[in-house]
C-alpha cells in the first residue's frame, strides 16, 4: 500500500497599516470567506481523507482580528465597511475609490463571467469610464452598494453557497441589495470566519488532520541566517552589500519560538512539524529547527536535486545528514503531481482531473507498494482558476481516494513513523526553495537587494535600542513585533519587475510604512529614502487580485 500525504499550505503577509490597524487589501478575509472554509469542508465530508494542513501565525492573527471585528462591530477593513454602509448614498470619495480599485480583482472566467448581474457592474463602470472624464460621479449609493455586495459573492466559497441560505438568495436576486440583505449577508460570512479555527481544531482532534506551522510571519530564514546561502544553488546570484542580516539566527529563534506557542495556544498542542517559509531550508537553519524540537520539516524536488542529483527520490523519506542533531525526518514533494493540482488540473473538468491523478498514483504505486507520495502546495491561492473553487475535482477526488484500498491518505507525522526505517541520509543539504529549488525569488534582482539593505540598517539601529536599559517592556514588545513583520519573506517576494506593477507598488508601500513606523518606535528621524519606492519596475498587470504564486 503506497502512502499519500497532502500538505496544504495556508498563509497571506499582515495587510495592515502598521499605525492605523486597517487592512490596506482585504485578501485574508476573501481567502478564508472562500478557500480556508471549503477546504475544511471538503475533509469534514470525506472522513476517511487525512491530511497535513499548514497555518502561519500572521495569518492566524488577522482571522482572529476579523472574528474581532465582526464581535465589535467596528471595522478596520473599508470593503467590510463598505457593505454596511446604511446610506450608501453617504460613501465618502476615499471609500468609493477603494471600492472601484478593488472591486473586479479576481479571476474573471471562473469568478465574474458566470455572473450576469456583477459583469453588468463591470460594463457599466467600463462605459462610464469611457466617456466624460466626471462620468464616476453619475455611479448611486445603490451601485456601490451592489458592487461590495457581489465582490464578497464572488468570493463566498462553494460550501458557504451550498450550505447557506443568505447567500444563494441573494445571488438569485441579483441587484438591488437592501441594507437587511447586506447585514445578512455579514452576519453569514462573520460567523464563516470565526469558526475557521475551531474548525481545523476539531479536524486535528479527532486524528483527521496534522496541523502544522511555519515561523511566525514567514521570514525566508536561509537568508536571514546567511545571504551567501543563495549562492549554494546558484553562485552567481547577486547579494545586497550588507555583510548580513544582523543577528540572524536568534530572530530565527524567535520566530521558531513564535510559531510554537501560536501553534499551542490556537490548537491546544504543540507542533509536531514545520512547513518552512516557501520551503527554503539551508543547513544551519535544519539545525535550528532540529534544535527546536521539531520532528519532522520539509522541502521540494529542486532542493533535493540539488543537494543528492537528478535520480534522487521523493518517494522515501530522508534523515537529515549526520551533523544535524536529533532524529528530525525530511519531506521532498513530488513536484510533478503537486504542479498538477497548482496548475493544470483547473483547466480540466473536475472529474478528468481526478481519474488522471488517480492514473498517476498507481503508476507510482505499480513501481513500489511502499511509497511515499508527498503533495504538497498552497490551500488558497489555485482554487480560484478552478470552476466553482475546485468543489468538483475535490469532491471526485477524495472520493475516490476513499475508495482505494491500494493508496492510504496520511499525516506526514504518520508518515514519519511509517518512513522510519526506510529513510536515506542525506549527505547535504543544499540551501534552496519550492521556487526552482533557489532562493532567487527573495534576493538577487537590484530591488530586493535594495530592501535586505534597508531591513539591515533598520535593524542596527533596533538592536542598540533593545540594548539600553531605558527601552519600556511595551515598547520592546512593539519593536520585536513590527520587527517581525518588516521581517516577512512576502516584502522581497513581490519587488522585481516580473510582477504587476500594481502588486509591487502596494507590496513596496507597506514594506516601507512598516520600515517607516520601526523608526518612530526607536525615535529615529525617517531616512528620506523611505518616501520613494524601492522598485524601478514592474510587468505586465495581472488579470486577477492576487497573483498565481508559483506553488
Amino acid at each position: 500500500m503506497a502512502d499519500l500525504a497532502f500538505l496544504w499550505h495556508m498563509h497571506q503577509p499582515d495587510y495592515r497599516h502598521p499605525d492605523s490597524g486597517e487592512f490596506l487589501l482585504p485578501w485574508v478575509f476573501l481567502h478564508s470567506i472562500k478557500d480556508y472554509t471549503d477546504m475544511a469542508a471538503h475533509l469534514e465530508r470525506h472522513p476517511n481523507v487525512r491530511c497535513t494542513v499548514n497555518f502561519v501565525p500572521v495569518l492566524l492573527d488577522q482571522i482572529e482580528d476579523y472574528a474581532e471585528q465582526f464581535e465589535q462591530g467596528q471595522w478596520r477593513d473599508p470593503l467590510l465597511r463598505i457593505a454596511d454602509a446604511a446610506d450608501p448614498e453617504q460613501l465618502g470619495q476615499a471609500d468609493r475609490d477603494w471600492l472601484l480599485d478593488m472591486a473586479f480583482r479576481c479571476h474573471a472566467p471562473t469568478m465574474l463571467e458566470p455572473f450576469a448581474p456583477y459583469r453588468r457592474l463591470r460594463d457599466l463602470l467600463d462605459f462610464v469610464r469611457a466617456h466624460d472624464g466626471n462620468g464616476l460621479n453619475y455611479l448611486s449609493g445603490a451601485y456601490f452598494a451592489d458592487l461590495a455586495t457581489w465582490y464578497l459573492l464572488a468570493w463566498c466559497g462553494e460550501s458557504l453557497r451550498r450550505s447557506g441560505t443568505v447567500i444563494p438568495k441573494l445571488m438569485a436576486k441579483g441587484s438591488a441589495f437592501t441594507f437587511e440583505d447586506r447585514q445578512a449577508l455579514l452576519a453569514e460570512l462573520g460567523q464563516a470566519i470565526s469558526n475557521i479555527i475551531p474548525r481545523y481544531r476539531t479536524l486535528a482532534e479527532r486524528g483527521q488532520v496534522e496541523l502544522s506551522c511555519t515561523p511566525g510571519t514567514h521570514p525566508l530564514a536561509p537568508l536571514m541566517i546567511d545571504f551567501n546561502s543563495a549562492r549554494e544553488a546558484l553562485p552567481d546570484c547577486p547579494l545586497p552589500a550588507a555583510p548580513e542580516y544582523p543577528g540572524g539566527r536568534s530572530r530565527v529563534e524567535a520566530h521558531l519560538l513564535a510559531a510554537k506557542e501560536s501553534h499551542s495556544r490556537r490548537f491546544k498542542q504543540a507542533p509536531a512539524g514545520l512547513w518552512p517559509a516557501e520551503g527554503a531550508l539551508s543547513m544551519p537553519f535544519l539545525k535550528q529547527v532540529a534544535e527546536a524540537g521539531f520532528g519532522w520539516t520539509a522541502s521540494s524536488q529542486g532542493v533535493l536535486r540539488h543537494s543528492v542529483g537528478d535520480s534522487a527520490r521523493t518517494s522515501v523519506a530522508w534523515q537529515a545528514p549526520e551533523e544535524i542533531p536529533g532524529d528530525i525526518t525530511l519531506f521532498f514533494r513530488n513536484e510533478h503531481l503537486s504542479d498538477l493540482i497548482g496548475f493544470e488540473y483547473a483547466k480540466w473538468h473536475g472529474r478528468d482531473a481526478a481519474q488522471h491523478f488517480m492514473t498517476e498514483l498507481k503508476a507510482l504505486h505499480l513501481q513500489d507498494d511502499r511509497n511515499l507520495i508527498p503533495v504538497f502546495l498552497d490551500g488558497e491561492n489555485a482554487w480560484e482558476y478552478y470552476p466553482y473553487n475546485g468543489w468538483y475535482f475535490f469532491s471526485d477526488l477524495y472520493d475516490a481516494l476513499s475508495k482505494n484500498p491500494g493508496i492510504r491518505t496520511v499525516t506526514l507525522s504518520e508518515a514519519a513513523a511509517s518512513q522510519h526505517d526506510r529513510r536515506a541520509r542525506l549527505p547535504r543539504l543544499t540551501a534552496g526553495s519550492w521556487v526552482f529549488g533557489t532562493l532567487s525569488t527573495w534576493i538577487g534582482n537590484p530591488d530586493k537587494n535594495r530592501a535586505w539593505e534597508m531591513l539591515c540598517d533598520i535593524k542596527q539601529c533596533a538592536d542598540r535600542a533593545l540594548d539600553s536599559e531605558r527601552m519600556s517592556d511595551e515598547t520592546r514588545h512593539d519593536v520585536l513585533r513590527r520587527l517581525a513583520i518588516c521581517e516577512s519573506s512576502d516584502w522581497f517576494w513581490w519587488l522585481g519587475d516580473y510582477n504587476s506593477p500594481q502588486s509591487v507598488a502596494c507590496f513596496d508601500m507597506l514594506f516601507r510604512e512598516n520600515l517607516k513606523a520601526l523608526y518612530r518606535l526607536l525615535n529615529l528621524p525617517l531616512a528620506a529614502s523611505l518616501d520613494h519606492p524601492i522598485s524601478t519596475g514592474g510587468g505586465a498587470p495581472e488579470s486577477g487580485g492576487t497573483m498565481r504564486r508559483a506553488t
